[in-house]
């Protein structure tokens, strides 16, 4: 019987965000797998009983960066991580993104303003500022030329905080086609969705944000799916991967571009796709030496 730990946040005494995690944890125990679901910070977890420890939603690593880099190097030397120690580490600071453009992959164009870097902020478009270790839109926000004054309150508090910020066009792509999200498990495309803007003008940065609003189903295109094969073949390691999310918008000439490739914790949206449940079933188990 594989065990295996769906590695999760401790959400407190709010319910959890990761709606997925008992629907994922009882149908790999159905399946045979002793299967639980464990925050990655709790200290009683003893990591190497486990076969598995599958990143499910660890929600809260960003701003614990340095803590959660120690519990990776420790959980990876215990038992198998997924996805794979330096996949992981190199996803969790964006500036991933700066070379898989350099590799040729089509992105959203991205500039990087790490402490004590001079306020360069562009005067003749909208624009998103974003730390360059985050997720659910935590510490983005979306401006125009005339917030200047915002903008840089915004980026003296990222680098007081030590992120480095990056900055970004806004894409007005995404106000007509939305952002579509392409979940791979397991080496194959597994479902897509589409999900509308959540950078909205003057929500400050700080504000809490719907992160995936309007999710529907989707169905992907060709040039889509081909921008996707390429950012993942430039992941370091690529076949070291068991799941990856791909999100796209559509640049200013109407083709896909890569906003951001997850391969840390990303939301499977199993209760839109409830279809995909089998085949994420089977991946894990074959991952945990159990299929």
């Amino acid at each position: 019987m594989p065990r295996i730990a769906l590695v999760t946040y401790d959400p407190g005494p709010v319910p959890s965000r990761d709606t997925d995690l008992p629907v994922l944890v009882d149908a790999l125990t159905a399946a045979g797998a002793d299967a639980r679901a464990v925050a990655w910070d709790d200290p009683d977890a003893d990591w190497a009983g486990f076969d598995l420890a599958l990143l499910r939603s660890t929600w809260d690593y960003s701003w614990r960066a340095a803590e959660f880099s120690a519990w990776l190097e420790r959980c990876a030397g215990l038992t198998r991580l997924v996805n794979p120690l330096d996949v992981v580490r190199w996803n969790t600071d964006k500036r991933y993104l700066g070379e898989l453009a350099g590799a040729g992959v089509p992105t959203v164009p991205t500039r990087y303003l790490a402490p004590g870097d001079p306020a360069d902020l562009p005067d003749g478009h909208d624009y998103v500022i974003k730390p360059t270790s985050g997720a659910g839109a935590r510490f983005a926000a979306r401006y125009t030329p005339g917030d200047h004054a915002r903008a840089v309150r915004h980026l003296e508090h990222l680098h007081a905080e030590g992120f480095t910020a990056m900055l970004q066009p806004y894409v007005r792509g995404i106000e007509a086609g939305g952002e579509r999200a392409l979940q791979f498990f397991g080496g194959r495309l597994l479902h897509a969705s589409r999900k509308g803007a959540v950078l909205a003008p003057g929500t400050p940065y700080d504000a809490d944000k719907v992160a995936h609003p309007d999710l529907e189903p989707w169905e992907p295109t060709p040039a889509e799916l081909a921008v996707a094969e390429r950012a993942l073949a430039a992941v370091p390691d690529p076949a070291g991967l068991l799941y990856a999310r791909v999100d796209l918008v559509d640049g200013d000439d109407g083709t896909p571009r890569l906003m951001e490739l997850e391969l840390v914790e990303p939301n499977l949206f199993l209760w839109l796709h409830p279809g995909s449940l089998p085949r994420v079933v089977e991946a894990v188990l074959a991952a945990a030496g159990g299929a």
